[in-house]
C-alpha cells in the first residue's frame, strides 16, 4: 500500500468513526471477520445448548426438540439476513438497535435498545449462575456465591481490555466449544454403535419412551403443544447469533467482513445445535430423571448424562471442565454486547451521554461497568429457590430475544421501503439478502406469535406467577415504548425521511482495504474462520 493510500485509509476511517460519535475517544475498528464470528459463537454457544437443552428434550421428546431447534433456526436465518443487509450498508455501533430509531420510530428504537440490553445483562447473571452450578458438580457443599464473585471479576476485567485482544481471546475460547461439541458427536457415534455397556442403541429411545412427549393431552395436539412449549428454550439457545452485527461499528472493513461473518456464524451455530440435539436425543432417554429435573446443577447437562450412561468414568469431569470455559466465554460476550448496545443508545440520546466515553484503546468503560454490575443479579440464586430462579431468568431472557428479533425484521422491512422511496437501488448495496422483505415478514410473523403465545401454560390452569414470568419482558417492552412515546411525542419515520446516509460505509475505503496485501497465514485464517 503506497503512502497516498495509507493517508486515504486514515482519513476515510476517521470520517466514518466521527459520524454520530462526537466524543473525543471512540470505539475503534479493529475486529476482523473471524473475531466477529467467534464473538457471536462465544455469546451463543453456552448454557442454552450445554445445559438447558436437556429440559427441551424432556419436555418435547427427542424429535420434538430437534424440530423446535430447526424451526427457530429458520427464524434466526431470516433475522440474520435482515441484519446483514442493514449492517453492511450502515455499520454503526449499537447496530440494529439504532436502526429502529432511524427507519421506524424513535420510541421503538428506545424500547428495543433497552429491552435488548436488559436481555444481555440478565443473561450475564444467568451464565454466572451456571458457572457456579458447574463447580458444585465437584463439591455441593460450596456456596455458589463464592464462584459468582470469583468469575465476575476476571470477566469484567477482560472487557476492559482493547477490543482486538478481546476478539482474539473469544476466538480461542469459542474454538474450545466447537471442538468439544464435535468431540461429543464422535463420542455419540461410537456409543450409539455399541461401544458402551448399553450395547447398540440405534434409535431405540425414539421408540421408547418415544420421539415426542405429550403435553396436556395424549394425542397429536399434545405432541404439537410439547413442541411449541420448548420454542422459548430453543430461542434462548440461539440468542447471540445476531451479536456478529453488534461489532459492526468496530469492524475493520464491514463491507467485506460482515456478510462473511454473518453467513459463517449462522451456519456454524445452526449445525452445532442441530447435531448436538440429535445426538443427545439418541443417547439419552427423554424420561431420564436428571433431564426432567433440568437446569438445577451441572449433572443436568445432557452431555454429562450421556457420558454417565456410557459408563466412562473420567468423561463427566472432563465435560464439566469444558462446560466451565464455555459458560465463562459466553458470559464475557454478554458483557461485550450489552456495553456496545448502551453505547448505541447513548449516541441516539436514549441513554446518558457518558456511556459513549471510551479509553484511548477504544473501550467504553462506563458502559462496560454498568452492564457488568447487573451480573450481580446472580446472587439471587443463593435463595432456597435457586433452581427456580434460574428457570425464571431463562424464560425472561428467551422472550426478550424474540421481541428483539421481531423488531429487527420490522427495521429491515422499513429499510427496504425507505430505499425504494428514496430511489436507491438495492442492487447497489454492499450485501443484498435473497429473501428481501418476504423473509423478514416470515421472521416477524412467527417471532410475534411465539412471543404472544409462549405463556399458554399460565392460563391452564391460571397462575399469576407464571403469567408474569412468561410476559414480564413483553410488559417491560410495552412500558418502555409507551412511556417514551408519551414523554417525547415522537412520530413514526416516513420512508422519505429515513436517514440512509449517516454512518454509511465509504466505497473508496473498501476498495483500498481490499487491495491491501495479506500474508499467507492470514489468508488461511480468514478461510478457516
Amino acid at each position: 500500500m503506497d503512502q497516498r493510500s495509507e493517508k486515504s485509509v486514515a482519513q476515510l476511517t476517521n470520517d466514518v468513526e466521527k459520524q454520530g460519535t462526537p466524543e473525543p475517544q471512540q470505539l475503534q475498528r479493529k475486529l476482523q471477520s473471524r473475531h466477529l464470528q467467534f464473538v457471536a459463537i462465544g455469546g451463543t454457544v453456552g448454557t442454552g445448548v450445554f445445559i438447558a437443552s436437556g429440559g427441551s428434550i424432556a419436555t418435547a421428546g427427542p424429535v420434538g426438540a430437534l424440530l423446535a431447534y430447526v424451526f427457530v433456526g429458520s427464524l434466526v436465518y431470516s433475522v440474520m439476513l435482515s441484519i446483514a443487509e442493514m449492517a453492511t450498508y450502515i455499520p454503526i455501533s449499537g447496530a440494529f438497535t439504532r436502526y429502529a430509531a432511524r427507519f421506524v420510530d424513535p420510541s421503538l428504537g428506545f424500547s428495543m435498545g433497552w429491552i435488548y440490553w436488559f436481555n444481555w445483562s440478565v443473561t450475564f447473571a444467568l451464565e454466572l449462575t451456571a458457572a457456579g452450578l458447574i463447580i458444585q458438580w465437584w463439591n455441593t457443599d460450596l456456596s455458589i456465591g463464592i464462584f459468582i464473585t470469583i468469575f465476575w471479576v476476571p470477566i469484567t476485567a477482560m472487557n476492559f481490555m482493547p477490543v482486538d485482544f478481546f476478539g482474539e481471546a473469544e476466538l480461542w475460547f469459542s474454538s474450545i466449544k466447537v471442538v468439544a461439541l464435535v468431540g461429543f458427536w464422535i463420542f455419540g457415534i461410537c456409543v450409539n454403535a455399541g461401544a458402551s455397556p448399553q450395547g447398540y442403541i440405534g434409535f431405540s429411545y425414539w421408540m421408547n419412551p418415544g420421539a415426542f412427549n405429550y403435553y396436556l393431552s395424549q394425542d397429536a395436539i399434545g405432541k404439537f403443544v410439547g413442541f411449541w412449549a420448548v420454542l422459548i428454550q430453543a430461542g434462548f439457545a440461539y440468542q447471540g447469533t445476531e451479536l456478529v452485527a453488534i461489532g459492526a461499528g468496530e469492524s475493520a472493513n464491514p463491507r467485506k467482513t460482515m456478510p462473511t461473518a454473518i453467513r459463517k456464524t449462522f451456519w456454524s451455530i445452526f449445525l452445532l445445535f442441530v447435531f448436538t440435539i440429535f445426538f443427545v436425543g439418541i443417547l439419552v432417554p427423554s424420561d431420564n430423571p436428571s433431564m426432567v429435573i433440568g437446569h438445577t446443577n451441572a449433572g443436568s447437562s445432557p452431555l454429562v448424562i450421556a457420558a454417565q450412561l456410557a459408563g466412562v468414568k473420567v468423561l463427566p469431569d472432563l465435560i464439566n471442565a469444558i462446560l466451565l470455559t464455555v459458560v465463562l466465554s459466553a458470559a464475557s460476550s454478554n458483557v461485550y454486547s450489552g456495553s456496545r448496545i448502551l453505547v448505541g443508545l447513548a449516541e441516539e440520546n436514549c441513554a446518558p451521554r457518558f456511556f459513549t466515553r471510551a479509553s484511548k484503546r477504544g473501550v467504553p468503560y462506563f458502559a462496560v461497568a454498568f452492564t457488568s454490575a447487573f451480573g450481580l443479579l446472580a446472587y439471587m440464586n443463593l435463595s432456597a429457590n435457586g433452581g427456580q430462579i434460574f428457570n425464571w431468568l431463562l424464560n425472561i431472557v428467551g422472550v426478550a430475544g424474540f421481541i428483539a428479533w421481531a423488531c429487527v425484521c420490522i427495521c429491515h422491512i422499513s429499510f427496504i421501503r425507505a430505499l425504494k422511496v428514496q430511489n436507491i437501488d438495492r442492487d447497489t448495496l454492499p450485501y443484498k439478502s435473497w429473501g428481501g422483505s418476504s423473509l423478514a415478514w416470515y421472521g416477524l410473523s412467527f417471532c410475534s406469535i411465539i412471543t404472544l403465545t409462549q405463556g399458554f401454560t399460565a392460563f391452564v390452569p391460571w397462575s399469576t406467577e407464571d403469567f408474569f414470568i412468561s410476559y414480564i419482558s413483553l410488559i417491560l417492552f410495552a412500558i418502555l415504548y409507551i412511556g417514551h412515546k408519551l414523554v417525547t411525542r415522537s412520530k413514526f419515520i416516513k420512508p422519505s425521511e429515513a436517514d440512509l446516509l449517516t454512518g454509511r460505509w465509504h466505497e473508496e475505503l473498501s476498495e483500498i482495504l481490499e487491495e491491501s496485501p495479506r500474508s499467507r497465514w492470514k489468508k488461511a485464517a480468514n478461510y478457516l474462520f
